[in-house]
């Protein structure tokens, strides 16, 4: 069954122009929302007293909801219809974006942040279906995904500066104020109903509170651990496993699980999905603990980031292009000697201060391991999934990536709340590092095989 309003755009015969711009800002407001923080923290920090631990679990809050309901916003999209999921999405981003800007306290910022998360999870698969409705032709349909999802690449390169600027004019609440008004002007430009299907599918609560509890358990384990609190660290990660393994089991017997049963067992997949974590587990590794390291102004931190920042916005095309040459394991092999190499280099430059040089070069490096290896990744994923489970595999790429932007910063939190030495400051990225080599182990170990057509790419490189 479809939504009763006609669309507009098919009936007079015209671009849909301004709901396709509404969709695509939606997408940047939400992205946007992921690196601006970063630059944020000291900020918040002063004004909220709080330390390292509890700025990063406003990051992990975030990932944690948006990677728990990631599936479920897919699912919920299908069943009620995806405009109506669309636009209670943005409203309530807006309205819980101002939460987080008026928050009195660590506690009340971090509730917010959760529904940002929730919110975040209902409009990105969404706006894939409402863009599907906006374009039946299969060819402008895929112009018109290639341009949303550029900007994901957009939003990473503007967050950093965005947000210095806006520190430095206010404070942090105002990274979360702009949201607001951003929100009304996508409301405004969808404002007409946008046609997409419904299907009669079923809903499963079980699997996602089970992913949210073992990630938030595991969040928990490896925060208790950097602080030395053993104990409660290891009944923190017992608690995970059993929530993991639980979550599991009910998700063979759901009727809407969270991974789909064509893809179990699938190997390759299954490697991809962990590249996207570990791609991730990097990247928020460099983004949440640099701006605390620099010691520096917010306006100052952005600039600092942006020599990885634009290549992750610039560099995909390229990638796109080497893909359809010689197909997507040589770039995520690129991207994975880059990577570890560039990580290195910025903890070089963190251990011994005053090298600006040392870190613009790793994070330029960091840039074109980002760049190289998503867009490529995904195509991976694509081309080695079942045509039945092409859906599914980009719901549970995005949700892994949140999996391991949640743990990066944990970790990265833990270690910064106790470091005492430049040396220690230095940890987070040779762990990032260490995880990115274990990349580059496991895509030596797959065959290479030149596509006859082009492999299916995917142009953002920061899509949630």
């Amino acid at each position: 069954m479809s939504e009763t309003a006609p669309d507009p755009a098919k009936r007079h015969g015209r671009r849909p122009t301004p709901q396709f711009l509404g969709i695509s800002l939606a997408y940047f407001m939400v992205l946007l929302d992921t690196t601006v923080l970063a630059v944020a923290e000291p900020s918040i920090m002063a004004s909220l007293h709080t330390d390292v631990i509890g700025v990063g679990w406003a990051t992990t809050i975030y990932t944690m909801a948006l990677a728990s309901a990631l599936v479920f916003g897919g699912s919920s999209a299908d069943r009620l219809g995806a405009y109506g999921v669309f636009m209670a999405g943005v409203a309530g981003f807006g309205v819980a974006s101002l939460g987080c800007a008026f928050a009195p306290t660590l506690s009340v910022l971090l509730v917010f942040r959760a529904l940002l998360g929730l919110f975040a999870a209902a409009i990105i698969p969404s706006s894939l279906s409402l863009i599907a409705g906006l374009y039946p032709d299969p060819g402008r349909r895929g112009n018109a995904i290639s341009a949303w999802a550029a900007l994901s690449g957009a939003a990473m390169a503007a967050g950093p500066v965005l947000g210095g600027w806006l520190i430095t004019v206010a404070d942090w609440r105002a990274v979360f104020v702009i949201n607001a008004p951003m929100a009304l002007i996508i409301v405004a430009l969808c404002r007409t109903s946008i046609t997409s299907t419904r299907h009669t599918r079923a809903i499963s609560w079980l699997p996602h509170l089970g992913l949210a509890a073992t990630l938030a358990t595991a969040t928990l384990a490896i925060t208790e651990a950097g602080q030395r609190s053993w104990i409660p660290a290891a009944v923190f990660g017992l608690l995970a496993g059993g929530f993991a393994y639980g979550t599991a089991m009910v998700d063979r017997t759901s009727p809407a699980p969270l991974v789909a049963v064509a893809l179990r067992g699938n190997r390759p997949v299954w490697t991809a999905f962990g590249w996207g974590a570990a791609v991730n587990y990097a990247l928020t590794t460099v983004i949440f603990s640099l701006p605390l390291l620099l010691h520096t102004s917010a306006v100052a931190a952005g600039a600092t980031l942006l020599p990885m920042t634009l290549l992750v916005a610039l560099n995909p095309l390229l990638t796109g292009r080497i893909v359809a040459a010689y197909g997507p394991l040589r770039p995520i092999r690129m991207g994975f000697i880059a990577f570890p190499i560039g990580l290195c280099l910025v903890a070089v430059a963190t251990a011994v201060q005053h090298q600006p040089l040392v870190l613009a070069a790793g994070l330029l490096l960091c840039g074109l391991g980002v760049s190289w290896t998503l867009p490529a990744l995904v195509g991976f994923a694509v081309d080695h999934a079942a045509a039945e489970a092409t859906g599914s595999v980009g719901g549970i790429l995005n949700a892994t990536r949140q999996v391991g932007a949640t743990m990066a910063a944990a970790l990265a939190g833990a270690v910064l709340t106790q470091h005492h030495s430049n040396t220690i400051a230095a940890l987070p990225f040779l762990i990032a590092a260490a995880v990115c080599a274990l990349g580059l182990l496991t895509a030596t170990t797959q065959r290479v095989a030149r596509p006859t057509t082009p492999s299916v790419v995917a142009t953002s490189t920061t899509e949630r």
